[in-house]
């Protein structure tokens, strides 16, 4: 062994010589995986961007058909005043509007929508909004009165019905009390 070997250290001598052929193909390989990830990241935010303005898209439709279904009620409702204002005839416009009323109910039905049954019921927090605790004769906890109905469909509540409800009896106070 030659003097100059003896002073390389041990780590140059055993490492093999890497060509720069294969170090010029690994820098393109990452260049090809950089790009490529680059192209992927684009896609991506393009899908982002068409999938969210799809959705707005949808949503519109949705909010045009339901608009529909209810714009003959409106229509009903409008001839009915025009019908009133024209002869003054009560007995024509309440019957027009209560077939209006059956209408819509027969819509809120045909969407699946029930009222929530409120007064002599239990109080459910899922169902009902207590805005009101007064104490009366019913049992506690018992739905007294209905501020607005409630409506569910399909198990989800819409909007839950504003209640009084029973505090219980009145307790009575004994002499020895304050």
């Amino acid at each position: 062994m030659s003097e100059k070997e003896k002073e390389k250290p041990i780590e140059e001598k055993e490492q093999p010589s890497v060509e720069a052929g294969e170090i010029a193909k690994k820098d393109e390989e990452i260049r090809n995986l950089v790009d490529r990830l680059k192209r992927l990241q684009a896609e991506f935010e393009n899908y982002k961007r068409r999938t969210s303005k799809e959705l707005e898209s949808l949503a519109e439709r949705i909010s045009d058909r339901t608009i529909l279904e209810f714009l003959p009620l409106y229509d009903n409702l409008q001839r009915a005043f025009e019908s009133y204002a024209s002869d003054k005839n009560v007995e024509g416009f309440v019957a027009g509007v209560e077939r209006i009323f059956a209408q819509f109910t027969q819509l809120l039905e045909q969407k699946g929508v029930t009222k929530i049954e409120a007064v002599g019921k239990k109080f459910d927090p899922a169902l009902h909004e207590a805005l009101l605790s007064v104490e009366s004769e019913e049992e506690k906890n018992t739905i007294i009165e209905e501020f607005s109905a409630g409506y569910i469909r399909e198990g989800r509540v819409l909007s839950p019905s504003r209640v009084t409800v029973s505090k219980g009896p009145a307790r009575v106070k004994e002499e020895g009390e304050g």
